[in-house]
């Protein structure tokens, strides 16, 4: 089979991360190969989000772009596949003429034939169909990249939530779960492929399994704890809601499981979680916090919050603010409300104006930041245990200059820290020889965004064969 380059461009969320890999997997078997020269590619794909209006310009900008290369070489396959496709569907067609193929979430594993069809008649095509049940549930063996140890395996698609401000139910359709077994084997392949960590991934991983009658997340975790070969085990997103005892409970008694939790709360104030149609209350929810840090004291917490949610007060606001304070988070995303097609709060009344929403979004970052600061300080003259990713994309992390003689590497925490340190030529002088393992780490410095240290005295530790969970101390 003739070989064909293939680009995919991604835009978004991890899912949609996932999705890409899936992608390059079902089209592996027509003879498509990944390619990062995008004017060379047969076939570009771009895989879009639309979680946010930014996202959503971001992607069409991208794919405005591509017109040049489409007029120079007019055989290239221009896709568009993510939440921007199933939202807008033909109309991509109709604001891009040199698009051929629009497919929804729901429509990858449909590609193989609709790209043979646009290679024999150069048609253009629109799928953007969506199922209640997932169709293909078998695992695709998409490209890893070199010296890759974590990777992402999706347990779910879809949300029954329906919270005002989003779209992920329109765009990713309703919740449906996949079976645990073609979970494991997904698991298991990849453990196989030199994997040492997967993150599973679902819109609302709490409510996992429970529209089938299948087993409870926290009984996937208990299944997946098992595996052999797997060193740590790590989720998202969880809703509130759903957050269950038995869920918690997992993190005191599962060897393997993250000492992290992402728990998005999105505002600090009842009314605006009420407008929201998050399902929780602000005492609820601290409730949660509680018992996570009480089952696992050195558990890591983060969230999402929204800024700017129509109608949101000052004091509203206030009151975000003062659960930042309260919760004390390790960290956090944020971002300002914009209006989604089909979510139900672009119709709300009283709409904040933008320069509002960004000093609204400043404050709260500026409080994080210094929060996430103090956090750090304290982790300085800890020893924690780093699974290593690789060396680091600069040899100048946080303003720290560069050491003579060294390797600088990088890796995360159990609670998700990313600690970069240096290692002697003369102990390590290749990136295979720490790739995929554990180093013991003395934490020395502490920065807004990561953590620095050095190797503790000891014999490194290669990358483990399966089952291997080498510790250099």
């Amino acid at each position: 089979m003739n070989s064909k380059l293939l680009h995919i461009s991604t835009i978004g969320c991890q899912m949609n991360v996932y999705d890409a890999n899936q992608i390059a997997g079902v089209l592996a078997p027509m003879g498509y190969c990944g390619t990062d020269d995008i004017a060379s590619a047969d076939m570009v794909i771009v895989n879009t989000c639309t979680i946010r209006e930014k996202a959503e310009q971001k992607a069409f900008s991208f794919l405005g772009r591509l017109a040049k290369l489409k007029a120079a070489n007019p055989a290239m396959i221009v896709a568009v596949g993510g939440c921007v496709a199933q939202q807008e569907g033909k109309a991509i067609l109709k604001r891009m003429p040199h698009v051929d193929l629009v497919f929804g979430t729901h429509a990858i594993f449909r590609l193989p034939e609709m790209v043979r069809r646009i290679e024999a008649s150069r048609c253009r095509i629109v799928d953007v169909r969506l199922s209640d049940t997932i169709e293909f549930d078998g695992p695709v063996a998409g490209p890893l990249a070199d010296g890759q140890v974590s990777a992402f395996v999706t347990i779910m698609r879809g949300c029954d939530n329906f919270c005002t401000y989003c779209v992920v139910p329109h765009v990713r359709g309703r919740e449906a779960s996949r079976h645990p077994d073609r979970i494991l084997d997904e698991i298991r392949m990849r453990v196989d492929q030199g994997i040492r960590e997967v993150t599973l991934l679902g819109q609302n991983v709490n409510s996992y399994g429970n529209k089938e009658g299948l087993c409870r997340f926290y009984e996937l975790l208990e299944r997946v704890n098992g595996i052999d070969g797997l060193s740590r085990i790590r989720f998202t997103t969880s809703h509130p809601k759903d957050l269950s005892r038995e869920l918690i409970d997992a993190f005191g008694r599962l060897e393997k499981l993250c000492h992290h939790m992402h728990l998005p709360v999105q505002s600090g104030d009842d009314g605006i979680l009420k407008r929201m149609n998050r399902r929780y209350t602000r005492d609820s929810y601290l409730d949660k916090i509680e018992r996570l840090r009480t089952t696992c004291p050195d558990i890591a917490i983060t969230s999402d919050f929204i800024v700017g949610f129509p109608g949101e007060t000052d004091r509203q606001f206030q009151a975000t603010l003062d659960l930042i304070e309260k919760v004390r988070y390790d960290g956090l995303f944020a971002f300002m409300y914009s209006d989604r097609p089909s979510a139900p709060a672009t119709a709300f009344s009283g709409k904040i104006d933008e320069s509002v929403k960004k000093e609204r979004l400043q404050a709260l970052l500026d409080l994080q930041t210094g929060i996430t600061r103090e956090k750090h300080q304290t982790l300085v003259g800890q020893i924690r245990e780093v699974l290593v990713e690789g060396t680091s994309r600069s040899l100048d992390t946080d303003g720290l200059a560069s050491v003579d003689h060294t390797i600088q590497w990088t890796g995360r925490t159990s609670s998700n820290h990313i600690v970069h340190f240096a290692v002697p030529d003369d102990q390590a002088t290749g990136k295979e020889l720490l790739t995929g393992a554990f180093a013991n780490i003395m934490i020395e410095r502490a920065h807004a965004h990561s953590l620095w240290g050095r190797l503790v005295q000891g014999p490194m530790g290669a990358t483990p064969e399966k089952g291997e969970k080498p510790i250099a101390a």
